[in-house]
């Protein structure tokens, strides 16, 4: 057994550590800045309670990215010399961000031991590699992301850190092989369990859907299905949850080997970067001749995911409403009843027609996982989602990519469970056709400008901001630019009261409501590295059933020229199209 002892290393505060939505995410150039990790790991262990650092056990793995191994260790020899008494690790320090969460709620140790919180080394759909992103952040003891009165907490000790602790003498563990090493220290024994990354979330999805109903659906010679990981982790549950215990081919799971840098590409599972999946299932400018009944991809730390139909894609927006319509019927887990939904404010309100129509509570949040995390702690709600692509229920306290995979499977085998003996097909698009023939569509989409200067886009919130002093004004120069656009009845910046805590969280987003129920939404993103990320969603409400059918772009072309016009977007940023559009 080896020893170490502990050292007190000599630090001063470094710039720029305050965590965004989730978490600090910067470019590894900068992770890599001595003392840089150190003195945010140390930060978060200042701000925590005494409890949850001495003699506690801590969760420590991630999305795989470049440099997660290396800080994996840092945190380690932090750990034990802050007193930890157990660090646990997905084996080769791959665990998603659900799965995370999953185990800090689930997972016992052999010794009787339960998480009290977990560093998630991840920067979620943004690239991988020496000169792209890294992140970190930390979970609480509910699995879910640290509430901002510990990231504020964090972030002021970074202004004023003078020293950090690290063991010395203790060796890099093994991570590629799961077991317990042990080790002894001046407040006792350590230890670090590498454990397998799958087998707790796997038990977890399990108790909540019918795999055997699952089974009958992806094993039907009617069916067909393709799974993307993007290189993510997603690839590391991938195997294990569709083939071995579903019964999918091995040749309809695409880039399920995890890499550090993603395979070179960008795993955000979205149209423009899940290029081969979307050209898969018969879309974009290459698609395949014969796409399978269903597609799905995750992104890096499998929180994120994209479903899609047979030349068919499903907004995140609608995705959410359809899974809370069926749930009850379809997914075991809620036989019983919805306690409530949520969503993010920019998300369409195709979750509120849904909401109304079952009678469930309904709320609506800020953009942060942590939000609905409060929510689900207090009872309120069972499904929630976010128009960036997250979905999620109350079984954890993150998104959940895979969970909202095995979500759609299990609607698609409830509506397809007298047809599988070669009845006509339930398909992803008659689902979400039907959908919108009951509770009518939501038309919606979101422009993203990505990188741009940070200066320039703070000009471009705060011109959005002082048209919102004359209603009249804005009705006005709207009609200027296009006559067919209903008038705005209301303008405000969102603002959240949380029903269970009174915390306020202001400046939430931009928002102009129309009288027709349409919706303009402007808001700078916390989740890049570097420059601002504006994001512009749009929303057009349509509740005959003979006008749903429409090409969403050309539905939403009146309110585009409207929100590009009004917020000067060229004007001020130089951009003339959005990097992405999803």
């Amino acid at each position: 057994m080896a020893n170490f002892t502990v050292n007190r290393v000599e630090t001063s505060p470094i710039e720029g550590q305050k965590p965004g939505t989730s978490g600090l995410r910067k470019k590894v150039k900068v992770f890599t800045q001595p003392h840089y990790l150190h003195n945010f790991v140390q930060s978060t262990f200042n701000a925590l309670s005494a409890e949850n650092v001495k003699g506690s056990t801590l969760v420590v793995s991630g999305d795989g990215r470049y440099y997660s191994k290396d800080a994996i260790q840092i945190i380690i020899k932090m750990a034990a010399a802050n007193g930890v008494r157990r660090v646990w690790v997905g084996q080769n320090g791959l665990l998603s961000t659900p799965a995370v969460s999953a185990v800090v709620r689930e997972r016992i140790g052999a010794d009787g031991s339960k998480a009290n919180g977990a560093f998630i080394l991840t920067a979620s759909h943004n690239p991988g590699g020496p000169n792209e992103d890294f992140g970190i952040k930390y979970n609480m003891g509910n699995g879910g992301p640290a509430p901002e009165g510990i990231t504020d907490k964090i972030f002021e000790n970074t202004k004023t850190i003078k020293e950090y602790f690290i063991a010395e003498g203790l060796p890099d563990v093994d991570i590629s092989v799961t077991g317990i090493s042990t080790f002894l220290g001046s407040n006792g024994q350590f230890d670090v369990d590498v454990f397998d990354s799958a087998s707790d979330y796997v038990k977890l999805m399990k108790s909540i859907f019918d795999f055997q109903s699952i089974q009958k659906l992806i094993t039907s010679p009617q069916f067909s299905f393709c799974f993307d990981a993007l290189h993510g982790v997603g690839g590391a549950y991938a195997k294990r949850m569709f083939v071995e215990e579903l019964g999918a081919k091995e040749s309809s799971l695409l880039n399920c080997v995890p890499k550090e840098d993603f395979g070179g590409g960008h795993p955000d599972p979205n149209l423009t970067y899940a290029k081969e999946l979307v050209a898969r299932m018969g879309l974009g400018n290459n698609p395949d001749s014969n796409p399978p009944e269903f597609g799905a991809a995750a992104d890096g730390d499998a929180d994120r995911n994209m479903i899609l139909g047979k030349r068919f894609f499903v907004t995140p927006s609608d995705s959410v409403a359809i899974i809370a319509a069926n749930a009850v019927q379809a997914i075991p887990y809620f036989s019983s009843g919805l306690k409530g939904v949520a969503r993010s404010m920019p998300t369409s309100a195709a979750l509120d027609v849904v909401a109304n129509s079952l009678n469930l509570k309904f709320f609506e949040v800020p953009t942060g996982w942590k939000f609905f995390g409060n929510l689900m702690d207090a009872g309120l709600c069972s499904i929630c989602g976010e128009e960036s692509f997250g979905t999620g229920s109350d079984h954890i306290r993150e998104k959940d990519g895979i969970w909202a995979v095995l979500a759609w499977l299990s609607i698609l085998a409830h509506k397809n469970k007298d047809n599988l003996d070669g009845g006509k097909l339930v398909t992803v698009e008659d689902i979400v056709k039907q959908h919108w023939a009951t509770f009518g569509r939501h038309y919606y989409t979101r422009y993203d400008y990505e990188n741009v200067d940070a200066g320039a886009a703070k000009d471009v919130m705060a011109h959005l901001v002082k048209l919102q002093s004359s209603i009249s004004d804005i009705n006005t120069t709207i009609k200027g630019i296009r006559s067919d656009v209903a008038d705005v009845v209301a303008a405000d910046e969102f603002e959240y009261k949380d029903p269970v805590d009174g915390s306020v969280s202001k400046n939430q987003g931009i928002r102009y409501l129309f009288k027709d129920g349409s919706r303009l939404v402007f808001r700078l993103s916390g989740t890049g590295s570097e420059g601002a990320t504006i994001r512009l969603y749009i929303e057009q409400y349509e509740k005959d059933s003979s006008k749903t059918g429409r090409d969403s772009q050309e539905a939403l072309a009146p309110l585009v020229d409207v929100a590009l016009k009004l917020s000067k977007m060229q004007e001020f940023t130089g951009r003339s199209a959005p990097t992405v559009i999803t």
